[in-house]
C-alpha cells in the first residue's frame, strides 16, 4: 500500500512541478534513430551482449534489443549507445 501511495505522490509531484517523468520516476530514456542506433539512459547494468542481442537491467524488469551487427559505441554506468540493424525492442517484466 505504501508503494502505491509513493507512486501516486511521485506522479503528482512530477506533473505539478513539470519535471520529466524519467527523472522523477527513475524510468529509462530511450532515443532511437531509425533502425541504425539506439541510445538508452538510466539503465541499471548490462546483462548480456552479442552481435544480435543486447539485454539491459532496468529498475522494473529488463530491456531486450534484437537485431544484427551490433556494436557498442559508448558505454557508461547509466548510458549506452548501440549501433547496428535494430529489428526489435522489447520490455520484459520482472
Amino acid at each position: 500500500m505504501a508503494k502505491k501511495w509513493r507512486q501516486q505522490l511521485t506522479k503528482w509531484i512530477t506533473n505539478t512541478i513539470d519535471l520529466p517523468p524519467d527523472v522523477m520516476m527513475d524510468l529509462p530514456r530511450i532515443t532511437m534513430v531509425g533502425q541504425l542506433h539506439i541510445y538508452i539512459e538510466n539503465h541499471r547494468g548490462l546483462l548480456a551482449f552479442t552481435d544480435t542481442e543486447l539485454r539491459l537491467l532496468l529498475k522494473q524488469g529488463q530491456l531486450l534489443i534484437k537485431g544484427e551487427a551490433f556494436v557498442i559505441k559508448t558505454i557508461l554506468p547509466e548510458e549506452i549507445l548501440l549501433e547496428g540493424k535494430i529489428s526489435q525492442v522489447q520490455f520484459l517484466n520482472e
